[in-house]
């Protein structure tokens, strides 16, 4: 149940959580479910969707952005010598 940490991890065993079962990812979605209602439901999954679709990009862009960059600094150093 446990992962194997390292002697030099301070983190207590107890902090070390495994990926949920069914049984935890179905009393989340009834949670989810009891909150939100059925009628608010898609527009909230809707919502979540658009949101990590927006983060993706954001996070590609700036991985392009830094790839550049470092193309930029390469190409520099060459023409120096």
């Amino acid at each position: 149940m446990f992962f194997d940490i390292p002697s030099f991890c301070s983190l207590p065993r107890f902090l070390i959580i495994g990926m949920p079962g069914w049984g935890e990812l179905l009393l989340v979605f009834a949670l989810i479910l009891l909150f939100f209602g059925p009628k608010r439901l898609p527009r909230v999954a809707e919502s979540i969707g658009k949101a990590i679709q927006k983060f993706k990009k954001a996070s590609s862009d700036i991985h392009n952005e830094i790839e550049s960059s470092d193309d930029e600094i390469s190409e520099d150093d060459q023409k120096q010598g």
